[in-house]
């Protein structure tokens, strides 16, 4: 690159610095407001907050076991072989080609893992089986 060429180019770029220092300026931190003080509940209303808590709790595991048609189906796959299948043999069932079986299985069975609905079993080497818990 030309001397002169890099020298516009630094020039352009210190031209630009003052205007984004303005723009940082105007749009500085505006005031917070101050924060409510709140007074602590009766006891009665505390043990009815909890009742309220532990409800909550089991519709917040109903949710976080949504799933997808397609985690779903591999769930299906995954319950009917007891002693567990590989991710290339759960994308053969549900009728995937040879060559994307695994890959197609692969990012539900990770998400039924994380979930805990489905079992990761190492075997020797890279070789994976899955089984329903």
């Amino acid at each position: 690159m030309r001397i002169s060429h890099k020298r516009k180019v630094q020039l352009k770029l210190q031209k630009q610095t003052p205007v984004f220092a303005e723009l940082a300026t105007k749009a500085a931190p505006k005031k917070v407001a101050k924060a409510e003080t709140v007074k602590a509940a009766p006891v009665a209303k505390a043990e009815e907050a909890k009742k309220v808590v532990k409800a909550a709790v089991p519709a917040k595991a109903a949710s976080a076991v949504a799933l997808t048609p397609k985690q779903q189906q591999v769930l299906d796959i995954v319950v009917k072989n007891a002693e567990g299948l590989n991710p290339k043999g759960i994308g053969l069932e549900a009728g995937q080609e040879d060559a994307k079986a695994a890959s197609w299985a692969t990012g539900a069975l990770k998400k039924l893992t994380e979930e805990g609905l489905v079992e990761r079993i190492q075997l020797a080497g890279n070789k994976v089986l899955y089984k329903a818990i």
